[in-house]
């Protein structure tokens, strides 16, 4: 387990323009949503690459696509620069969640080389095996009540297209992405609640199964933690934090936060070097 990296570490740590891992886990973009940050997806699918990529869940967000269709270019570009890793060599797993329901009919089959299956095992580089699953099937909300879980996703969306509007100011600006949802449902402590039930209940199904850890998506809150002796690991999203899990070649876990574009990220790095150089070189003369 490493810890949790930013856009601004990845473009310290390295001159190159792309970046290769073993295992690229990256779930609940909800493309298809206004929510979606499409455009930072593609900004780190531009920059990082991988032997092996698993969708976990919640890619494309059929519930809202049902409701109203959304679909702009950025989204349909996140879909096909899926498809050309694949067709460049990458194995793509994509394990739908309850936004995406709709492919759980096509388990067992292979789209454009993309293997859609119900949950899987991942042995990672160092031997330890994790259960890779969405997660909602242990969501007592999704699982037992899905008018409430449908109105949950109402207000959700709503936020959402509260928080867009404000991040369109903020980039006026200059700032960054910021989300309200995400702060407003750290300060609910109901919502802190089922976060922490939630991370037990799967890291008992993890305990029950006989592995090492499971790795998931469905709650919007990146993490990697051990619990009860096992390692829980939550990919994050591409809608609230701007975050997903990398596997190394060591086989260390690791999130990513993308929520800067990595041009700026190396523009400013850069800045920043060149600020520092007639510090240093004062300090020498000195």
């Amino acid at each position: 387990m490493r810890p949790c990296a930013t856009a601004e570490a990845y473009v310290a740590k390295s001159d190159e323009s792309i970046r290769r891992y073993r295992t690229i886990f990256i779930s609940d973009l909800h493309l298809g949503t206004r929510g979606c940050q499409a455009e930072l997806v593609l900004d780190f699918l531009r920059h990082n690459d991988a032997d092996t990529i698993f969708l976990v869940g919640d890619i494309i967000d059929g519930w809202r696509l049902r409701s109203g269709w959304y679909w702009p270019q950025a989204h349909n570009d996140v879909v096909q620069k899926l498809l050309r890793k694949v067709r460049h060599g990458a194995r793509m797993i994509f394990v739908p969640g309850n936004h995406d329901e709709f492919a759980r009919q096509f388990v067992g089959l292979s789209f454009g080389g993309i293997e859609i299956v119900r949950n899987a095992i991942h042995v990672a580089a160092n031997g330890k095996r994790y259960f890779v699953m969405h997660g909602d099937e242990f969501d007592v909300v999704v699982r037992h009540s899905k008018w409430l879980a449908f109105f949950g996703d109402w207000a959700y969306d709503t936020a959402q297209f509260i928080n867009t509007r404000f991040n369109a100011i903020r980039r006026t600006f200059g700032y960054g992405y910021w989300s309200f949802s995400a702060w407003a449902k750290f300060k609910v402590k109901n919502a802190v609640n089922f976060i922490g039930s939630f991370e037990r209940e799967l890291a008992g199904e993890a305990k029950r199964r006989g592995v090492d850890g499971v790795v998931c998506g469905h709650i919007h809150h990146p993490i990697i933690r051990e619990i009860n002796g096992v390692t829980y690991v939550n990919t994050g999203d591409f809608v609230e934090s701007c975050s997903l899990v990398v596997e190394h070649d060591d086989g260390a876990l690791e999130v990513v936060t993308w929520s800067t574009p990595y041009a700026r990220r190396r523009r400013e790095g850069a800045a920043a070097a060149r600020a520092d150089q007639p510090a240093e070189a004062e300090a020498e003369a000195a």
